[in-house]
């Protein structure tokens, strides 16, 4: 594919990109323009890189790296509301988190974009997870049956910020604390001590609330097959805690710009709507 061809591809994913690490339009954009001004005067730039879109947003990278102040809008310039958590957290975690959960790249490419090597690009999403997790920490319900991991979980979910408001081993338990007090965030093994579906505990919840659900199983092979309903964010056992945070801090921030978007929406049912469901 020729280069113009490809730019016009994937600008305007570099553009969203752009915007979402700078928390602006207008300084997104000067950014995405000093790198096709680059482009247009070294073509060649692009044509390095087997992959053309690994490449420009590469060439992205190093020009967001050169200038000195990086990510403050100007005066005058509002701040997207989705994006004003994601300016909080410092430059380099901000690309890595954005590169693997906005534009889902592969850990493989987002660390050749920042020029790193694996190690350091998931402690960048980590360290990400933990600053995002400061901007938008919640109430959590733990579905879990094995005490040992639920520990560990509860444990992780509290350094990050966020308040553990119980841990259910079965689903009558879940559904009992649910009711107690509403969730912001649920993670829940999916077969549960008694033999009962963690799967059908969070269902009967979202009968009655929207919430993010992270699954956690030891057989994510029979919960990714396209059929519906299926979890958005699955986790396979064993897990690194790691993992647990990064995932969390992506869904609480797609949760929150969901909202977000909701309340700017013209107000009309879901079925009216015709919304997705975002959670099985």
């Amino acid at each position: 594919m020729p280069t113009s061809q490809a730019v016009l591809q994937h600008l305007p994913f570099l553009r969203r990109y752009a915007r979402a690490l700078t928390g602006s339009q207008v300084s997104g954009d000067a950014y995405v323009a000093a790198t096709l001004e680059s482009l247009i005067a070294s073509p060649e730039m692009l044509a390095e890189g087997a992959n053309s879109r690994v490449a420009l947003y590469r060439l992205f990278t190093k020009i967001w790296g050169s200038l000195a102040v990086n990510g403050k809008p100007e005066a005058g310039d509002s701040v997207l509301p989705p994006e004003q958590h994601i300016t909080q957290i410092t430059p380099r975690p901000r690309q890595a988190f954005l590169l693997v959960a906005l534009e889902g790249f592969s850990e493989e490419d987002a660390a050749q974009i920042l020029g790193c090597d694996l190690t350091t690009l998931r402690n960048l999403v980590e360290e990400s997870g933990r600053e995002l997790a400061a901007e938008i920490a919640t109430d959590v319900l733990i579905i879990e049956d094995e005490t040992f991991i639920a520990m560990d979980i509860e444990a992780l979910v509290e350094s990050l910020g966020h308040n553990v408001i119980g841990i259910a081993r079965t689903h009558n338990e879940a559904v009992a604390l649910a009711k107690k007090k509403r969730p912001g965030l649920i993670l829940a093994d999916i077969q549960l001590a008694d033999g009962s579906s963690g799967l059908d505990a969070v269902d009967e919840m979202l009968r009655s609330f929207e919430v993010p659900v992270i699954f956690i199983t030891a057989y994510p092979e029979r919960f990714l097959t396209g059929n519906r309903p299926e979890p958005a964010f699955l986790i396979a056992k064993p897990f690194e805690l790691a993992t647990v945070s990064a995932i969390a801090s992506q869904a609480l921030f797609f949760e929150h710009g969901a909202q977000r978007r909701d309340r700017r929406a013209p107000a009309q049912s879901p079925a009216a709507a015709g919304a997705p469901i975002r959670n099985p």
